[in-house]
């Protein structure tokens, strides 16, 4: 069940393909086989109000934060953070090189005894293949 939050400053929107992103990363997550593709959900939501470092109104950022249900390796972790940092730089590559920007992402875990899930996803994508 990776949850992939961005959120992003909204000086960033006119120059980055935010919903791109979003795809970028749901693929790379899917793509990971610690992460079942039914339960990988990317979302990005927009800062409009934002002061970063100096001030400068051309400073911008993107934060991804990785919410993963506890019981993998810390392997499996540190190989998630790399491959979707790096899907993320090579999405973003163009406006990294042409402004300040900063982009970080963490991998949190999920306590599962604290919570509680329902994800019917999963049986929905196996009816469509199924009729297929």
């Amino acid at each position: 069940m990776p949850h992939l939050a961005i959120d992003y400053s909204a000086n960033l929107e006119d120059v980055a393909d935010i919903h791109g992103l979003c795809e970028a990363l749901r693929v790379r997550a899917a793509s990971l086989e610690a992460f079942p593709e039914a339960g990988v959900r990317v979302r990005a939501f927009r800062a409009d109000h934002v002061s970063i470092a100096d001030g400068d109104p051309a400073h911008g950022y993107i934060d991804i934060s990785v919410r993963l249900r506890e019981g993998r390796s810390q392997e499996v972790k540190e190989q998630a953070a790399t491959e979707l940092f790096d899907a993320a730089k090579a999405h973003l590559a163009e406006v990294i090189s042409m402004r300040p920007v900063m982009v970080s992402l963490e991998v949190r875990e999920i306590d599962a005894r604290l919570a509680p899930k329902i994800n019917t996803v999963r049986s929905w994508i196996e009816k469509e293949s199924v009729n297929d």
